[in-house]
């Protein structure tokens, strides 16, 4: 069965009213922008020792060309993941309904950072954006034993899917 009575090619691939309802559905740079920006949780997923997908979500944040950034343990398993591939996706998704669905995948290539000073950039950013509890004011020294501990992961697109079907219309 071929959804939207589109036909297959000869290697099994959809044409025609396929690709122009995913462009339809496709966000705008703008609206992907602000749905990373607004969106709470992140799925990252990086490649095991043995190729498996490995999949945590994380708090992060994202500069206004894209890229998307985080900290974690610099000995933790998805650090150790991104340090032998770096190859990865990350995934914000929202709704319940299939008229609500939206998302962005981002597929990318992450570089790890363990400055300190660039570690504690990155740890004020996500509190401000999670409004965490505590002070701001000292928080960076208060915060620098940990980040002495930690890595920033910076994904910067290299491809990037999105959808909205709410710009369905309400028809499937």
């Amino acid at each position: 069965m071929h959804l939207l009575g589109s036909c297959p090619d000869a290697a099994g691939r959809t044409k025609g009213r396929g690709m122009q309802r995913r462009k339809t559905i496709a966000l705008t740079p703008e609206e992907q922008r602000r749905f990373l920006e607004e969106s709470h949780t992140i799925i990252l997923t990086s490649n095991d020792r043995r190729g498996y997908p490995h999949s945590v979500a994380m708090w992060y944040v994202a500069d206004r060309d894209g890229t998307v950034v985080m900290t974690t343990f610099a000995k933790s398993q998805k650090a150790v993941n991104l340090r032998r591939d770096p190859r990865c996706a990350l995934l914000v998704e929202s709704g319940r309904t299939y008229l609500e669905l939206k998302g962005l995948l981002i597929r990318g290539r992450a570089t790890l950072d363990d400055d300190v000073e660039h570690v504690l950039d990155v740890l004020e950013r996500v509190h401000a954006k999670y409004d965490t509890p505590g002070p701001a004011e000292g928080l960076r020294e208060a915060m620098r034993g940990q980040a002495g501990k930690r890595v920033v992961i910076r994904v910067r697109p290299e491809r990037v899917s999105s959808w909205d079907h709410a710009k369905l219309g309400g028809a499937y």
